[in-house]
């Protein structure tokens, strides 16, 4: 299963930049829908566009690896 960082990558970006990042800010700004936003950050298993998982790793100025996390399913039963 893959686990999106978004609600991390925003709490991160928030301590940087001193402000109140919000999903709604996120998404206006990175032109990702905000419901797609919410369910890759609340919904186990979502399926999302490659080009989503592009303009957040350029929102983010992250690599995909700092934005998704692979869990092995045998950890997820866990």
């Amino acid at each position: 299963m893959l686990r999106f960082r978004i609600k991390e990558l925003i709490s991160d970006k928030s301590f940087r930049e001193g402000r109140r990042v919000t999903m709604t800010l996120v998404a206006e700004e990175s032109g990702v829908n905000r419901v797609s936003l919410s369910k890759m950050a609340n919904q186990k298993g979502f399926s999302t566009v490659t080009s989503n998982l592009d303009l957040l790793c350029a929102y983010f100025n992250c690599s995909i690896a700092d934005l998704v996390e692979y869990i092995p399913e045998q950890a997820e039963d866990k």
